[in-house]
């Protein structure tokens, strides 16, 4: 190998199923070996714990490194809760990677800013990352814009969480012979959850209970589908919060330039389908009507492999942040 491809990146992906770690080649990018786990890093008084991600990081990307030779260049990491989980990784990270691999280069992401990476690569634009929960990110490479990402209490509108809770709402209130109340809901929440009457003793006490509300995200998609007019009403009130997201977030919102805008969509929430993605194509084109929709090239791990190249390449556009994108000075 020319010493080119001997200088590697690496990239984390770390959410709350575990992760996923990518080698790549410093230089052009090229995903050379990647590894998964299913143990999440571990939350304890100082955030997320930065020797739990190490020993979890560290065997893979030594393995790689013994097989292929050369020298990682640069990590960037991207985690859900960086924001507010995170001080204990820039506290940590930095002279921990240093270390063990020699890294000078390292950025600490928040998931949403790998899945805008990933999405939009350093343009300008604005993503919204659905799943269980929904934020919205746009940059103009000055400074980042936020929208929602609030969690399920407060916020993360239309999201799957969101979904699921609507849906199981909408079978209640069948259940009790309210009005706006869907049978065909109430008959698919049964079947998922037992008896109707004992829902909030099966729910409330979950401590999971986020991740649980979106697993009933998919049967109101298909309720939707059988034609339930309930279920295709909330779908639609999904779009329109998810389409309120992306304007927020859009860096020219009210700009006469916003043709320029590019808002991409990224996340397992849009693999629902039809159901909701045509009345989110028809809200997106009436809230951000001079925007240009565009297909995600990739996902968050993919878009920590970016961040990591721009490190070592002297390219990164993306603003630093210290809660959304934080590059430490070495």
């Amino acid at each position: 190998m020319d010493s080119a491809v001997n200088e590697w990146v690496v990239g984390v992906d770390s959410g709350g199923s575990g992760l996923r770690i990518a080698c790549a080649e410093a230089a052009g990018g090229r995903v050379a070996a990647t590894e998964s786990t299913r143990e999440p890093v571990r939350t304890g008084p100082g955030g997320m714990d930065a020797g739990h991600l190490l020993a979890q990081v560290l065997p893979p990307v030594e393995a790689f490194l013994a097989r292929s030779g050369g020298r990682v260049t640069a990590v960037a990491v991207g985690a859900a809760g960086m924001a507010t989980l995170g001080d204990e990784l820039r506290a940590e990270l930095p002279r921990a990677l240093a270390r063990a691999l020699g890294v000078r280069r390292l950025a600490l992401a928040a998931d949403a800013v790998t899945a805008y990476a990933g999405a939009l690569g350093q343009r300008p634009g604005a993503v919204v990352a659905g799943g269980t929960g929904l934020i919205a990110l746009g940059t103009d490479l000055s400074g980042w814009r936020r929208a929602d990402g609030w969690g399920h209490l407060l916020g993360d509108c239309g999201s799957g969480a969101w979904i699921g809770r609507v849906g199981l709402e909408a079978a209640m209130r069948a259940y009790d012979g309210r009005r706006h109340g869907s049978a065909a809901l109430l008959a698919r929440a049964e079947e998922r959850f037992g008896p109707a009457a004992g829902l909030p003793g099966a729910l409330y006490p979950r401590t999971d209970r986020p991740a649980v509300l979106a697993s009933f995200a998919p049967e109101v998609a298909r309720c939707a589908t059988e034609g339930d007019r309930v279920a295709s009403r909330l779908l639609r009130h999904a779009a329109a919060h998810i389409a309120e997201a992306a304007a927020a977030a859009c860096p020219a919102a009210g700009d006469e330039r916003a043709g320029e805008v590019e808002v991409a969509l990224t996340g397992g929430l849009f693999r629902l389908g039809e159901p909701l993605l045509v009345p989110l194509e028809e809200e997106l084109t009436a809230q951000l009507p001079h925007a240009r929709r565009v297909a995600a090239a990739g996902d968050p791990l993919s878009g920590a492999v970016t961040l990591a190249g721009a490190l070592a390449t002297g390219t990164l556009r993306l603003p630093e942040d210290p809660h959304l994108l934080y590059v430490p000075d070495h």
